[in-house]
């Protein structure tokens, strides 16, 4: 199972290309950084604009980088069950050790149809599967009955939540029996998501902050939740400044602050403000993370 502080990795670009040597550095510093878990082209690491064998390499890359030290859950996930079912089967081939999937944007399917949809990815292949669950990005929302129906398959074995709704793992533990991992999927809501009986969180902030990150995370799982709401406290500015413009482009401008990657993302997303930019220095000098 999955937990902690599990990082939705970007996707550093130099002249419009994908910088596989950057990525090799950042995973080397999340893995001394103390990130428990690496998630490779999802929304932050803009597998919309990824070409299919960009997307390929880049799960591959990330994979041979952590080598076996820290989990690698690939992105995977498409509104179409049989792109899905080749990314999962390209992820599983570069030894990772599961695949995010998220599905119904666009076609917007009725609840059956997004069952059978994950049913369909899960029985063509044989890796761990975790379901996102994003209703604002993906138009529909997997509802707390049909997540409980995914979690019968064997191989579906988590949920990255990204409803916003801190009430959904209460309710879905009720209807789910056996092991079932809950990952949050927004940064602000983490420490009271874990507090409903998450485990940990996909996060964008962890591209920038990824020790207090992983502290933060590690003080819930210890049951320590004063100290993790302290932590929470200082970084609400930090996952406030990462949103205030189209994401990507607040995590890569602040990656690159860091020295880690070139800030450029592809279209359409643009490049920050002159404001924003601004206001990232100012929250990252204030956490002295630059």
């Amino acid at each position: 199972m999955f937990k902690g502080s599990i990082v939705a990795l970007v996707t550093p670009f130099r002249d419009g290309e994908v910088d596989y040597e950057a990525i090799k550095a950042l995973v080397e510093w999340h893995v001394e950084q103390g990130t428990h878990a690496i998630v490779p082209v999802g929304t932050t690491g803009e597998s919309p604009t990824l070409t299919h064998d960009e997307h390929v390499q880049v799960v591959k890359t990330v994979v041979e980088q952590a080598a076996g030290r820290v989990p690698v859950i690939a992105g995977a996930g498409s509104n179409n069950p049989v792109e899905a079912i080749e990314y999962t089967r390209q992820a599983q081939q570069a030894g990772a050790d599961a695949t995010l999937h998220v599905a119904g944007y666009y076609n917007r399917p009725k609840q059956p149809g997004l069952y059978q949809h994950f049913k369909m990815v899960h029985d063509a292949t044989d890796i761990p599967i975790v379901v996102y669950n994003i209703p604002p990005r993906a138009v529909v929302d997997v509802e707390p009955e049909t997540m409980a129906e995914l979690a019968k398959l064997p191989r579906i074995v988590g949920v990255k939540d990204a409803t916003g709704d801190l009430s959904r793992p209460l309710f879905e533990r009720q209807l789910i029996d056996g092991e079932f991992c809950w990952l949050s999927g927004e940064d602000a809501t983490a420490v009271a998501y874990n507090l409903s009986g998450g485990q940990g969180c996909i996060s964008v902030t962890a591209n920038v902050a990824p020790k207090l990150c992983a502290q933060m995370q590690q003080a819930t799982l210890d049951g320590d939740y004063a100290l993790a709401q302290s932590i929470q406290d200082k970084l609400i500015p930090l996952h406030q400044a990462m949103f205030a413009e189209p994401s990507p482009a607040g995590a890569k401008y602040a990656v690159s602050l860091l020295g880690k990657c070139q800030p450029e993302c592809r279209l359409p997303v643009m490049e920050l403000s002159e404001a924003t930019k601004q206001r990232i220095t100012d929250v990252m000098r204030e956490l002295e993370l630059i």
